[in-house]
């Protein structure tokens, strides 16, 4: 996607704590939300993809693969909060996920207990603890969005899958940044608890990404606040991290809340089929990585949020697989 776009700037306060609440982001109607937001009940989804396949079936009668495991990138912190909502005010499109929790080794039986924890890059392509990292093409400074976002837990949570495995989250569409596609960050949890706000001990069973229909994310890049960000967008068969799986390989079903306009927000489901017994260490395929500038060590920081650095030059092949 490429084109110029006028920047518009507006200064903000920062928000000193986060309460989990949402504030009413700009320019954003609260219908739009209150529709996106609204619960939805979709069946288990039968998916194809390179991963090993489940032997039974779930109650559709189908049952998917267990999903491919990615790389965590160099944006991931501890200390995620335990909430359903994690915009806090910050503006773009809605977007619901309705994700299922089975275990595909045991016939896509449900897994309830288990804590998805996702984040993700704001619609301008910063994420939270690194919100001077340049996402590549031309965007507003993260600090000129308007809204009184933490700068350090913004788009970023856990929700504890109840007994049918089912995690709801409110969150916005991502945008993107060099030069990878449009996703949100995923890591299952099991065997740990709610603990001070967050989610504590267990193992991760599995780390992978969600992505987006490349139709759907451009015409959501035409609108605002999106529009700011001009440059090459990376499409799903350039990306470094998306294997091409289908379901299997995160992709996500989206349904817009309104399809004659998009800005009403989407709904995206997607049935994640993980090993409870497995151990996953978040290294993931594309190799390793190093977060940019002076990256927290995998801690959520505290008091001034750490800097990135603007890329310089051409990304290298792994640097770019792991982001």
């Amino acid at each position: 996607m490429t084109g110029n776009h006028k920047d518009t700037s507006i200064t903000r306060r920062r928000a000193l704590a986060v309460t989990g609440g949402t504030v009413a982001a700009g320019g954003l109607a609260v219908a739009g939300y209150r529709s996106a937001f609204a619960d939805t009940t979709t069946g288990t989804e039968a998916t194809t993809g390179a991963a090993a396949t489940a032997s039974a079936s779930s109650a559709t009668g189908t049952c998917m693969t267990l999903m491919s495991s990615v790389t965590e990138g160099p944006y991931y912190l501890d200390g995620a909060l335990v909430r359903k909502d994690i915009t806090e005010g910050k503006s773009g499109i809605p977007l619901t996920l309705r994700l299922t929790v089975v275990d595909a080794t045991d016939g896509c039986t449900p897994v309830p207990g288990a804590a998805v924890e996702i984040w993700h890059c704001d619609a301008w392509g910063y994420y939270s603890g690194y919100t001077t990292a340049n996402p590549g093409g031309s965007a507003p400074a993260e600090s000129e969005d308007g809204s009184t976002a933490d700068d350090n837990t913004y788009l970023r949570g856990y929700q504890i899958a109840n007994a049918n495995g089912v995690v709801k989250f409110e969150t916005i569409f991502p945008g993107w940044y060099t030069p990878r596609t449009c996703h949100i960050h995923l890591k299952v949890h099991t065997g740990g608890e709610k603990e001070d706000g967050t989610y504590e001990g267990g193992k991760v069973n599995h780390t992978g990404q969600l992505f987006f229909a490349d139709d759907i994310a451009q015409e959501v890049f035409t609108l605002e606040p999106y529009a700011k960000h001009s440059g090459t967008y990376t499409k799903l068969d350039d990306d470094m991290v998306y294997d091409g799986g289908g379901a299997a390989g995160g992709l996500l079903t989206l349904k817009p809340v309104k399809k004659a306009d998009p800005s009403r927000g989407y709904k995206g489901t997607l049935t994640l089929g993980v090993d409870p017994d497995a151990e996953n260490s978040g290294a993931g395929s594309g190799g390793g990585g190093t977060p940019p500038g002076d990256a927290p060590t995998g801690t959520a920081p505290t008091g001034t949020p750490p800097t990135g650095t603007p890329p310089s030059g051409a990304p290298t092949a792994s640097a770019a697989a792991s982001s």
